[in-house]
């Protein structure tokens, strides 16, 4: 039993002399970095640190930029409802036939039109802007179209009618304008085969 002991101890002994040995190798491997290459491993590091805190830097700009420019992107869009709600209220009045043609209806949509006009008016100078839609081609980026109606006189595609304004906050969208867009009626696509098979046949 105490040859077999023995034997552990001087294993265990040689096995912590071998690491103690791996370590000491690796401690004079360090030590025996020349000094120019401590200087440089130094930069390297000095060099991504700053390049870490640069992207920071860069990108906490960035919010407090947008937070500037779009931090009433929510209000303005609630406010947008406003506008809604007057043009469907003159829309109203104009449809009541009490009211038609009388003196107490043109007043109140003098009145209506004078507040909507205020309104866009504050919204341009916080940089909030009606897009331009009628007799525009159709852009998915600020429209949606809801209809076609059949127009032989535009271009397929084009806006003929605008049912909701669209809004632009600087260079992001508000809101898309919501659209009707004009498409040839079926008897000029009627006329169009026609012509197509006359063509064909002239050519046989």
């Amino acid at each position: 039993m105490d040859k077999e002991e023995n034997k552990n101890l001087e294993s265990e002994n040689n096995e912590e002399n071998k690491s103690g040995k791996k370590n000491n190798d690796q401690a004079t491997e360090k030590t025996d970095l020349k000094p120019e290459d401590n200087i440089r491993e130094l930069e390297d590091k000095l060099a991504r640190a700053y390049a870490e805190i640069e992207n920071q830097r860069r990108r906490f700009e960035k919010e407090k930029d947008d937070a500037f420019d779009y931090g009433g992107f929510s209000l303005a869009r609630e406010t947008l409802n406003l506008i809604d709600n007057l043009e469907r209220s003159k829309d109203a009045l104009n449809n009541d036939e009490k009211l038609k043609d009388s003196e107490a209806l043109k007043k109140t949509l003098e009145h209506l039109n004078i507040i909507q006009q205020d309104m866009i008016k504050i919204l341009k100078k916080n940089n909030i802007e009606e897009i331009k839609s009628i007799n525009q081609k159709l852009d998915p980026n600020l429209h949606q179209a809801m209809m076609e109606i059949e127009d032989d006189s535009k271009e397929p595609g084009t806006v003929v009618q605008e049912i909701q304004k669209g809004f632009l906050m600087k260079d992001r969208l508000l809101r898309p304008s919501l659209v009707a867009v004009s498409k040839k009626s079926n008897s000029s696509e009627d006329d169009k085969k026609s012509e197509e098979n006359q063509s064909k046949t002239m050519k046989k």
